[in-house]
């Protein structure tokens, strides 16, 4: 059964984001003390007192004001009121009660659901702060005086939060274990967000024609016929040059952190522009993370096809992304939906490859028929001698090859196992990982 859903609501710049990553435990939103800096909802699991549930943090909802991006904003804090349980509005004691705070508490009094008021920054101690009185006004019922920033107050919130979640006699164990994450990853612009929406079937994200919309990594569950997905769409990985100020920083390193935790990584190559310089660093950090990878070709719509275009497209992405040749390459449109259902497919299958075991026996028939086809190499004399070979790990599959010395063991001959590996049981769309160690290492 689904978890309760608290959404964090607030005018901007009120502190809803460090109240977030505090009941979160961890700095998953953006804090910045800029109004608007979450633009997207931003999703996190948590639980209090043995109740599990999840939570989400919206960009600051301003009722007046026009522009895109705050159309957008107004959009995401409706959704998410729309899809919670309960809802926390955030305050600040500092500023008191403004016209906004009443347009959004009447907003939402409309919506007829459960709200507790928070007010933020009562971060001093001993007796109360009298100004605390003057949200009564806002007709939300008891203000409890929370400090984001110390902590104070949050166990009474989440204790009024608790009391006001749905029963759920079965209980809230969510099945993580049989979904497949999915980051979304690539440069500014590539359609990250436009494929996420066009997957979830919502305006689940900001898309916008402006390089740098989605600045935080965003959280969607999504269910099909094909299986039950967690999809981490991600801020664009920028040049450490245009790495400006702190905001863009934290929002690689929230792409960082989405590929750490994913099982699969979905690259984003702009059609029209083909791998850039940047597209080789995106997928960089995936090899090198070990994750699973598709390479998705996204506004195919938009390139003028001629003869043998599609063949000269992937070889020109195979020849730039040459160190990921295992990863399978899709041409898709996230705008018209072209070929993305054949995407889960894709995403199915390099996270079974992944996850494939092989036993030691018959890892050590290939290695023997890859040794009788070439010899291992020799230097001044003394040849390479393979002892044996095992696999320790999966995502990615890892193998240990013993062998009598490891500085004969030529990187040339590593990736030629590797592809008589490959060869006989595909493992397309991981990396390998080959570790050498040499005799009388077995019990290090």
């Amino acid at each position: 059964m689904q978890k309760p859903l608290i959404a964090i609501v607030g005018r901007p710049n009120v502190g809803k984001s460090m109240l977030f990553n505090r009941i979160a435990g961890r700095r998953l939103s953006i804090v910045e003390d800029t109004p608007g800096v979450t633009r997207d909802r931003v999703y996190a699991s948590s639980d209090w007192n043995g109740r599990s549930f999840d939570l989400v943090d919206t960009g600051g909802i301003e009722p007046q004001g026009g522009g895109e991006i705050l159309l957008f904003m107004r959009e995401q804090a409706q959704i998410a009121i729309d899809m919670s349980d309960v809802i926390v509005l955030v305050c600040d004691i500092t500023t008191g009660v403004t016209a906004s705070d009443d347009e959004v508490a009447s907003m939402l009094l409309r919506s007829k659901k459960p709200v507790v008021l928070a007010v933020n920054k009562c971060d001093g101690t001993g007796a109360g702060n009298p100004d605390i009185y003057e949200f009564y006004s806002l007709g939300l019922g008891d203000p409890i005086p929370v400090s984001a920033v110390h902590g104070h107050g949050t166990g009474d919130l989440l204790d009024e939060c608790v009391k006001l979640f749905p029963q759920n006699p079965d209980g809230d164990d969510a099945e993580e274990d049989e979904r497949v994450s999915v980051a979304i990853i690539g440069k500014p612009n590539a359609g990250k967000s436009s494929l996420l929406n066009r997957i979830l079937g919502e305006t689940r994200v900001i898309v916008s024609e402006t390089a740098g919309t989605t600045r935080d990594a965003v959280d969607a569950l999504f269910e099909n016929e094909t299986g039950k997905y967690l999809f981490i769409d991600t801020a664009g990985i920028r040049r450490k040059s245009r790495v400006d100020n702190r905001i863009e920083k934290y929002s690689v390193l929230r792409a960082q952190m989405a590929i750490e935790r994913c099982n699969v990584c979905v690259i984003m190559i702009d059609a029209a522009e083909g791998v850039t310089e940047q597209d080789t660093k995106v997928a960089g950090m995936a090899h090198e993370a070990g994750r699973a990878c598709i390479i998705a070709v996204n506004k195919w719509d938009l390139i003028e096809k001629q003869t043998h275009t599609t063949e000269r497209t992937h070889e020109a992405v195979r020849r730039d992304l040459s160190f990921m040749a295992y990863a399978p390459i899709i041409f898709i449109s996230a705008k018209t939906g072209q070929r993305v259902d054949r995407l889960f497919e894709l995403i199915n299958y390099v996270a079974n490859q992944a996850s494939m075991r092989i036993t030691t026996g018959a890892l050590n028939g290939v290695l023997a028929d890859a040794m009788a086809r070439q010899q291992p190499p020799t230097d001044k004399g003394r040849r390479l001698k393979i002892y044996y070979i095992t696999q320790t790990g999966i995502r990615p599959p890892s193998f240990v090859c013993f062998c009598n010395d490891a500085e004969l063991f030529h990187f040339s001959y590593k990736r030629y196992l590797e592809n008589q590996i490959r060869a006989v049981y595909g493992l397309e769309g991981t990396p390998i990982r080959i570790i050498i160690r040499q005799k009388g290492d077995e019990n290090r």
